[in-house]
């Protein structure tokens, strides 16, 4: 079984409107993230990063799932650095220097939710 299959699966999951808001679907499609995110697959690291913040309560997996925005942003993935920039200018991560740098690196990729966010957060 390749290394995209699990990702392909996982993001079709996640894609459908009501299917993917349901915990359940949540968590199946965590694991099936989970291997190719730790073999360094950019997509599922940003995709899995996105839903340790913003779908868990544990403040381990949220610390996971920042790392894994970073690896994504570092790999030059787009949303990665938008999800990381709106992530750091929230008061539990407020590193707002970090927050305008990559919003910057993904408004310079074309990303208008980064230039709105900038011109919003950083006036």
């Amino acid at each position: 079984m390749s290394r995209t299959w699990p990702v392909q699966v996982a993001l079709w999951l996640l894609d459908r409107p009501k299917l993917g808001q349901r915990s359940s679907v949540k968590r199946l499609a965590g694991r099936l993230l989970k291997q190719p995110a730790q073999a360094g697959v950019v997509t599922a690291q940003s995709r899995l990063g996105r839903l340790l913040c913003c779908d868990c309560d544990s403040a381990r997996d949220q610390r996971i799932g920042v790392q894994m925005l970073q690896q994504a942003a570092k790999a030059g993935d787009c949303s990665a650095r938008v999800e990381l920039g709106q992530l750091l200018v929230q008061p539990r991560h407020y590193e707002p220097g970090q927050a305008r740098h990559w919003l910057e690196l993904a408004a310079a990729q074309g990303s208008e939710r980064a230039k709105t966010l900038l011109a919003r957060m950083f006036p």
